[in-house]
């Protein structure tokens, strides 16, 4: 009977056992489970992306945009800021128990577990928002075990530090909705161009379909797989009760209005000015893209928002967006080497390629300027040198090599001088300035203005064959607007870290006196005849209400308008991406953007004269003869001159001549002592009244 009794008492002990084990199990698991949460509410999660996101300012210190490794700019709005019916759509398709869960849809994931062992990989998620949002701030995208623990934690880090309505804004502020678009304020401007609280119904379930595949559901890609999940995205609205099965048909009827692809991109400040900086800053600081995407840096740049907003009005206005023609402009401060505006193409959405860095371009006759400083400076040539515009072969390289160029449209103007090339844009005279002077003089000179691409010195570097960029152009005609001063180009002012703390700062503007002033003086006036009467830039001079001085330039690829005030170098191109030859009238279009831009950028400030440095004469000269102008000449221009080069004999074609001394004041832009004061004030009216009155 003992022995009997005895047997059953061996598995109560071991139930009671078991029973203890798994209370104590349950005990461990409840207590790890609340260290676990007590440690995950305590620790401080990663910092949010606009938190750490590096950002640029502007000159005026005001925040631009952010930098991103996406290259996209977010445009965060608040959650009633946003359409509730886009609101609906999302929860109806994404997460309908959003609201209820603690962050993980339990019945979900359980399917998706059964799945992915039966597949024996993993291939199936049940992702709630917060799962999602815990992915697009913190995580890759790999489908790993390890990448999925770390999402549950983040996701309850989440849940238990923000509220629902917090975790939902977030997340439609985030997700991707294709072509760029990051966050549904972008998205809503860039397929509908409206804000995302206008959505209607069938605009908010067919964003609402986007972000499950941004790719295969975008409407530019697949309409009519966007539209089917459309569908589906207006069935769940109504099967949950969000609107009624007529609204939803009505809705999926609806006709779309989508805005056309590669629209420009209206929520991108500057995008071209801001991938430059970045190259900029990578390269200072020696950081990777991630380093400055998620450094936390403050970039303090020179660019001015409202000649920034100038440059793309112009440009907009200027060119045709349904045509393939490509443009570039850039703008720079002569006096300190400041960038203040650059637009790099049409369309930065269609293509973030910037223009204002290709060096694959001729820039035609807009080089010339170059040449005529070099001829100027050397003291060979003054801007009454008169060469001969005919047709004429050119012997170089100890006669073994001609070259025969022709002037545009055959159009030869005979005897001319300096002046009259310029503004007539003529190639002989171009030619035979450059064999004169030497073309390994030119490309010096070139260099010495910030000119680096390689140039090939041969006669036709005088019309200018040598590819350079835009921003070349600008910086180098930014010297002759300073007075033969060079200052380095500039775009970064500072950069700190996010505790304020000076990481790089740029040097305050000393400048390098690279050109006689003088001389840069003489070429300013040569080059203001560009834009009067019978010069190629006249077309446009009416748009111009104060000095500018310029050069077109024109090839079988390339247009282009460069020239400078006191205060703005500009550079002006459009052409094909493909190289393919452009019209003339295609050609023209640089011109107008380019007095567009300056009048506009300079709206609220003074018109400036150049100013007159030491060195430089001004006497009165018959233009006939080139000679100083006497009583007896029925015209009189005043010309200036480097001291030491102004002509010294008087003109005999209307008279005897006269004798004396011809020129004063030479140290200050003196003038022929047989100048009348009061002819000479009539002479500088004329040569101002047409900015002056305008």
């Amino acid at each position: 009977m003992t022995r009997d009794s005895a047997v059953p008492q061996v598995p109560r002990r071991r139930f009671r056992l078991f029973l203890r084990l798994l209370g104590v199990s349950a005990l461990l698991f409840v207590l790890g489970a609340g260290a676990l949460l007590g440690y995950l509410y305590h620790k401080p999660l990663p910092p949010l992306g606009d938190d750490v996101r590096s950002r640029l300012f502007d000159a005026r210190g005001n925040v631009m945009t952010t930098f991103t490794t996406d290259g996209r700019s977010r445009e965060p709005v608040k959650l009633n800021q946003i359409s509730p019916l886009l609101i609906k759509a999302t929860l109806a398709v994404e997460d309908r128990k959003f609201y209820h869960h603690i962050g993980f849809d339990l019945k979900g994931m359980g399917r998706a577990v059964l799945a992915n062992l039966e597949a024996g990989k993993r291939s199936q998620g049940a992702s709630t928002l917060t799962q999602q949002l815990a992915r697009n701030l913190y995580l890759s995208h790999e489908k790993t075990w390890t990448r999925k623990g770390k999402e549950a934690l983040y996701t309850l880090q989440l849940e238990m530090k923000y509220t629902k309505d917090e975790i939902l804004n977030m997340y439609l502020n985030e997700i991707y909705y294709g072509h760029g678009a990051y966050g549904i304020e972008a998205a809503a401007r860039m397929y509908f161009g409206k804000s995302a609280a206008e959505l209607d119904l069938a605009e908010s379930a067919l964003l609402a379909g986007i972000p499950k595949g941004p790719t295969y559901y975008s409407p530019y890609n697949h309409l009519d797989s966007a539209r089917k999940r459309q569908g589906i995205i207006l069935s769940a609205m109504a099967e949950v009760g969000d609107i009624t099965e007529a609204q939803a048909r009505e809705a999926a009827g609806e006709k779309l209005r989508l805005n056309p692809q590669g629209q420009k991109d209206t929520t991108v400040a500057a995008p071209y000015f801001r991938d430059y900086v970045r190259t900029l800053v990578m390269d200072k600081l020696k950081l990777s893209s991630d380093e400055l995407d998620l450094g936390g840096l403050n970039v303090y740049t020179t660019l001015d928002p409202d000649m920034q907003q100038a440059a793309e009005a112009a440009v907009d206005q200027g060119m045709d967006p349904a045509s393939e023609l490509e443009t570039a402009l850039v703008s720079i401060d002569p006096r300190t080497g400041y960038l203040k505006a650059m637009v790099g193409g049409t369309n930065y959405r269609s293509s973030p390629f910037n223009h204002v860095l290709a060096s694959t371009r001729q820039p035609g006759s807009s080089f010339k300027p170059v040449m005529y400083l070099t001829a100027l400076a050397s003291k060979e040539m003054t801007g009454l040198s008169v060469f001969n515009s005919q047709p004429t072969l050119f012997h170089y390289d100890n006669n073994r090599k001609t070259y025969q160029p022709r002037n545009f449209g055959d159009k030869y103007l005979g005897e001319i001088n300096m002046q009259q090339a310029i503004a007539a844009s003529d190639n002989i005279y171009a030619v035979n300035t450059i064999m004169k002077i030497g073309a390994d003089k030119v490309a010096a000179m070139a260099a010495s203005l910030g000119i680096k691409s390689p140039l090939h010195s041969v006669p036709s570097l005088a019309l200018g064959t040598s590819p350079v960029s835009p921003l070349e152009m600008a910086s180098a005609f930014a010297v002759i607007a300073n007075g033969g001063v060079k200052q380095p180009v500039t775009a970064i002012l500072k950069i700190t870290d996010n505790a304020g703390n000076l990481l790089y700062e740029a040097p305050q503007p000393q400048g390098e006196s690279v050109v006689d002033p003088a001389a840069a003086y003489v070429l300013t006036r040569l080059m203001e005849g560009v834009f009067e009467s019978g010069g190629t830039g006249n077309r446009v001079a009416a748009m111009i209400k104060r000095p500018v001085a310029g050069k077109t330039g024109t090839t079988d690829t390339d247009g282009w308008m460069v020239g400078f005030t006191p205060e703005l170098s500009t550079a002006v191109w459009v052409g094909y991406d493909k190289g393919r030859e452009i019209a003339t009238a295609d050609g023209r279009r640089a011109a107008p953007i380019f007095a567009q831009f300056t009048e506009q950028a300079l709206e609220n400030v003074p018109p400036k004269i150049f100013p007159i440095p030491p060195g430089v004469v001004n006497v009165y000269v018959n233009p006939q003869s080139g000679l100083l102008a006497t009583a007896d000449c029925p015209e009189k221009k005043l010309e200036a001159f480097i001291s030491g080069t102004e002509p010294t004999e008087y003109c005999s074609l209307h008279g005897e001549g006269e004798t004396g001394s011809p020129a004063e004041g030479k140290g200050g832009g003196g003038l022929s002592d047989k100048a009348d004061p009061e002819k000479e004030d009539r002479s500088l009216w004329n040569s101002i009244k047409r900015w002056w009155m305008n």
